[in-house]
């Protein structure tokens, strides 16, 4: 009897509709004692989320004849396939890729977001001024954030993001880093300029044509900025591409201090070979597979990834930081696998011996706490960076 009202209740779908099925429907699958959640988005037009890849909108079609409990899901994009049965709403079946077959239930609950308690919540001891600032055509927008109390004398820090684009709290995976570092340091008494990337959310400009030079000139009119509002002791925060953003400021005498959050000082060729290979033997793989692997991944990003890359994959930080004088703070997360700091902090010890630096146990590229320091933690983690390297950062820049 249970199943016949279980038929009864089946949604009519049609092909390439969700008519019955619509909303969030999310199950996580079980890899090689892992978890991976996947949000299904079932409606006229049908995605797939995979949040703790960074993926979002992967175009899917959902299908199954009317009366039927049978629902198939498939993704070509990335050559995979859900069929599953449609049972008091829930959907229980089978995820299928590369010939490999993993059981999945999908619940009609919407995607689960893990806690983000750091986030920033109002109201605020401190004001949030919206500005903008220019570089050529580009119109960059951002949150000016100044301690109550503050003046022209205190320590004012522009935020330039890791590779890629990201709003002005370079948002990843529900994590909002530069809020939280501009919360924390506005508490402290230090003013922060943080902005959307250039082409994304609030800022204008071209995209698909800017390097590494032109975010660092980006950056470069951020400064410009703060001076223009009477701040004398300007300094420059960047994360990963930020953070050599922030050395190739410097090597121009732009500001006064800089922080460099696992900023890549090795060339950039040699950052993304360190990056794949260690992933790589993270994963599993023999030290042969996983140098081969890198070095198939450098080439097709040379062929394949355009102007950025091209320069990325050239670019030299150490023809910078031999030219660097002001005070510098570089940091980076023992478990780091994106910016590995067992090359990249003894390599600007050796340049730059005045740097002061600090390798943190446990800490990804994130500045999480970790347990193996991969990309594919950090959606899980809900700590969006340790509190004690919010506190080094602060009491660096206030004690000078």
């Amino acid at each position: 009897m249970s199943l016949c009202l279980a038929l009864m209740c089946v949604p009519c779908l049609g092909q390439g509709t969700a008519a019955g099925l619509e909303g969030s429907w999310s199950g996580t699958l079980s890899l090689n004692g892992t978890e991976l959640e996947l949000v299904f988005h079932l409606g006229e037009n049908c995605t797939v989320d995979v949040p703790a890849q960074g993926a979002e909108g992967i175009e899917a079609a959902v299908s199954c004849e009317p009366g039927n409990p049978e629902v198939k899901i498939d993704i070509p994009s990335i050559g995979a396939r859900f069929e599953g049965m449609y049972v008091y709403n829930m959907i229980a079946g089978t995820f299928c890729q590369s010939g490999m077959e993993f059981p999945l239930t999908l619940v009609n609950r919407g995607p689960r977001m893990p806690s983000r308690p750091q986030t920033p919540v109002p109201p605020f001891p401190y004001s949030v001024e919206e500005v903008s600032f220019v570089n050529g055509s580009a119109v960059l927008s951002g949150s000016l954030t100044v301690p109550e109390g503050s003046g022209m004398d205190s320590p004012a820090v522009v935020m330039v993001s890791g590779s890629g684009s990201q709003n002005r709290d370079e948002e990843i995976m529900g994590h909002k880093p530069f809020a939280v570092i501009a919360d924390a340091f506005a508490r402290a008494g230090i003013v922060t300029l943080r902005y959307d990337d250039r082409c994304f959310a609030a800022s204008t400009g071209d995209v698909d044509n800017a390097t590494t030079d032109t975010l660092a000139a980006d950056a470069a009119s951020g400064i410009a900025f703060l001076r223009g509002r009477g701040y004398r002791n300007v300094g420059v925060l960047g994360h990963s591409e930020g953070g050599t953003i922030a050395f190739m400021l410097a090597a121009e005498g732009l500001p006064d201090f800089i922080v460099s959050m696992a900023g890549g000082i090795e060339p950039g060729s040699q950052i993304l070979f360190s990056q794949v290979r260690a992933q790589s033997l993270c994963a599993g793989a023999s030290v042969e597979q996983a140098e081969a692997y890198a070095a198939q991944v450098l080439r097709d990003f040379r062929l394949q990834g355009g102007a950025w890359a091209a320069r990325f994959l050239d670019l030299d930080p150490a023809e910078y930081v031999g030219r660097v004088h002001c005070r510098v703070l570089a940091l980076n997360g023992e478990k780091d696998m994106q910016v590995l700091a067992s090359g990249n902090i003894p390599l600007l010890q050796s340049l730059l011996p005045s740097a002061e630096t600090k390798i943190y146990p446990g800490l990804n590229h994130l500045f999480q706490h970790c347990d193996t320091g991969l990309p594919s933690e950090y959606y899980g983690i809900e700590e969006t960076i340790s509190e004690e390297v919010l506190s080094d950062m602060a009491a660096w820049i206030l004690e000078r």
